[in-house]
């Protein structure tokens, strides 16, 4: 049976793999056994996707990233290059902690900018946009911009990826795709007209 996805000769798959139609994975990735990859994915160069990892439809990871067991990424995922995933809270290399794996969650839409990371057991909120070079220790929620060691919230984005500027009503407009937010109880919500 003809493979519906493409892989560099370079890349590594393991048996027991689910490949999405339509993704494509680069030069020397390494996808390992158990992992599910979605749909029109794009997996960079030099990426490795452990077991049980599941990415959604249409997730582009970038180059140098290591994705480990316990990462799940949902439809829409941005993981900018050489970011890192945790999946354990205290490793030790004389300490085999297999079972100890923590869960780390990327909600749909959310990106993930270069040389960031984000420490295991945290739900990063869906189209929340993590700025280049942050350290995520905490959960994020839908929408939050986030920068900085460790990282805060410094504001809000749309699904299209622009800084909301909200008015003193508490209504923000997207201004590539003019949709519109709204603030409440210190959350943020799409608009729906």
């Amino acid at each position: 049976m003809e493979r519906e996805y493409f892989a560099h000769e370079t890349a590594v798959i393991d048996e027991g793999c689910k490949i999405g139609k339509g993704t494509k994975i680069w030069h020397f990735s390494h996808i390992m056994t158990g992992s599910e990859i979605g749909e029109k994915c794009n997996i960079g160069q030099n990426v490795v996707i452990s077991p049980g990892v599941k990415l959604g439809r249409n997730v582009k990871v970038q180059n140098n990233v290591s994705i480990y067991t316990g990462v799940i990424c949902e439809d829409d995922v941005f993981l900018g290059p050489s970011m890192v995933f945790t999946n354990i809270v205290n490793p030790r290399s004389a300490v085999i902690r297999k079972d100890s794996y923590v869960s780390t969650v990327v909600e749909k839409g959310a990106s993930i900018g270069a040389n960031s990371t984000i420490i295991c057991g945290n739900r990063i909120g869906s189209y929340s946009f993590i700025g280049a070079g942050a350290v995520v220790t905490k959960d994020v929620k839908p929408f939050a911009l986030m920068i900085g060691n460790p990282a805060r919230q410094t504001g809000w984005m749309s699904e299209y990826g622009h800084k909301l500027k909200f008015d003193d009503k508490g209504f923000a407009v997207c201004p590539e795709s003019g949709e519109k937010y709204r603030i409440e109880d210190g959350n943020v919500l799409k608009v729906n007209l």
